[in-house]
């Protein structure tokens, strides 16, 4: 393997066991969580990637303490507030960190601002800036209006009825005002309400935010998914310790790989209980005929044919709920016996790169036939011979590279373009990867 690319030889066979890194998703809620709460919350199971890193130098850089305790554990000391009142903040390329803290700065009364790498400028924050505007939030563009980099002033705060939220873009915009939500009931000194304007996507992140809101003491009151109330009481308390389950999204590539290479594959870190949306994917590896086994803290995932013996039944799929696995479902559609459509993933073009364009563009590039549109993409897989080996472009966006290695299975390897970008979530990929997959080199044992 160089710096610059990772050759992946064509694959016979896959089994093993793995453990995934912590969420990405409930590691980067937590921290803030534990920040805006009184009292120290020991956290297990922290990712240690990108993203955590960026979000913890914030924290810090705003003047919480932060103890390592360990592999993967740390020990955060909360304030219920930020001690520094003025700071500036590099958040890299990671939605989970900047959308929440500029609005939970956006209620700190202080001078901060906020920036990162020229994707990040370029991924709307438009709507939830709006939002925070109506409370009487000083917000700034800096650059284009609706897109960072931010600069947030102190605001004299108000309620005057629901506040409108837009849904139909990020669930994170929703997620960001929910979690700072006290901190705007207590300062106004009565309930507050948000109202979601449009069809909220991605639904199963609102309740990973719920759900961990709820640990740190704070119950919001849910009508259906339009109307979310907070009470003027509601405070956030430290529940001591913290354990951050295994990331489905990252599950998802070796559910994959079970069925894909026949398995079995275990993977430890989560299992029947998770609250994160993308264990579903598990029952679409169900749906193409994998068997998958939920255990309490781990899956596994088979298949009794290979690939060569039995293609994957076509699908055709809204993805709406779990955008970030349906990466995973657009590369097996390499293997199916027919075109598959992946439907309602318009918020793909948000992403880390405009995810419907980067696959558009690989998956042509292994033979498959392409369409795609504002929300979906239709794949007709490679015939026989028509597969084509390629150097697989990741636009740097850790689940491009990630879920390209599973295109080895028909009949010509792949070269992964910058194979570095996994350490957005999943810094150590590529060795977990090497040591499940069997190539046709190797044999099969």
């Amino acid at each position: 393997m160089s710096e610059a690319s990772q050759y992946l030889a064509p694959a016979v066979r896959v089994r093993g066991k793995m453990a995934l890194p912590g969420s990405k998703s409930i590691s980067n809620r937590v921290l803030l969580l534990a920040a805006l709460s009184e009292g120290s919350t020991r956290i297990d199971g922290l990712l240690d990637s990108d993203d955590t890193r960026v979000m913890l130098a914030a924290l810090r850089t705003l003047g919480l303490q932060i103890d390592h305790a360990g592999n993967n554990q740390v020990v955060v000391h909360g304030k219920g507030s930020f001690p520094q009142s003025q700071a500036d903040l590099f958040l890299g390329n990671a939605g989970t960190a900047f959308r929440p803290l500029t609005a939970a700065l956006a209620m700190a009364g202080g001078h901060y601002r906020l920036h990162g790498v020229p994707r990040m400028h370029e991924r709307p924050v438009g709507d939830l800036v709006t939002a925070l505007q109506a409370v009487g939030a000083q917000i700034r563009y800096e650059g284009q209006s609706g897109y960072p980099p931010l600069q947030i002033s102190p605001g004299q705060l108000h309620v005057d009825g629901p506040i409108p939220i837009q849904g139909t873009v990020s669930s994170q915009f929703l997620t960001a005002f929910l979690m700072m939500a006290p901190i705007l009931a207590a300062r106004v000194g009565h309930d507050i309400t948000l109202q979601v304007q449009g069809e909220l996507i991605s639904k199963p992140y609102i309740a990973i935010t719920l759900q961990l809101m709820a640990r740190f003491g704070v119950t919001v009151v849910q009508h259906g998914w339009q109307r979310f109330t907070i009470a003027a009481d509601s405070r956030y308390t430290s529940p001591q310790t913290v354990v951050v389950e295994g990331d489905a999204s990252s599950a998802s590539y070796f559910l994959a790989l079970g069925l894909l290479g026949q398995g079995p594959v275990q993977i430890n870190g989560i299992g029947r209980d998770s609250i994160q949306g993308d264990i579903a994917f598990a029952q679409f590896i169900e749906r193409l005929g994998g068997k998958i086994t939920y255990q309490d803290q781990c899956l596994i995932s088979e298949r009794a044919q290979s690939i060569a013996e039995q293609p994957l039944p076509a699908f055709d799929e809204d993805f709406n709920l779990i955008p970030d696995a349906a990466m995973t479902a657009a590369v097996l559609a390499l293997y199916a016996d027919g075109p598959c459509m992946l439907r309602n993933i318009g918020s793909w073009r948000v992403k880390e790169t405009d995810r419907i364009h980067a696959m558009h563009t690989e998956l042509s590039k292994l033979g498959a036939v392409v369409e795609s549109g504002a929300d979906w993409i239709r794949i007709t897989p490679p015939g026989p011979g028509n597969w084509q080996t390629a150097q697989i472009a990741t636009y740097d966006d850790h689940r491009m590279a990630m879920c390209f290695s599973l295109a080895v299975f028909g009949p010509v390897g792949v070269t992964i373009l910058d194979p570095a970008c996994v350490s957005k979530t999943f810094p150590d990929y590529f060795s977990v990867y090497d040591a499940l997959v069997a190539t046709a080199q190797e044999g099969v044992s």
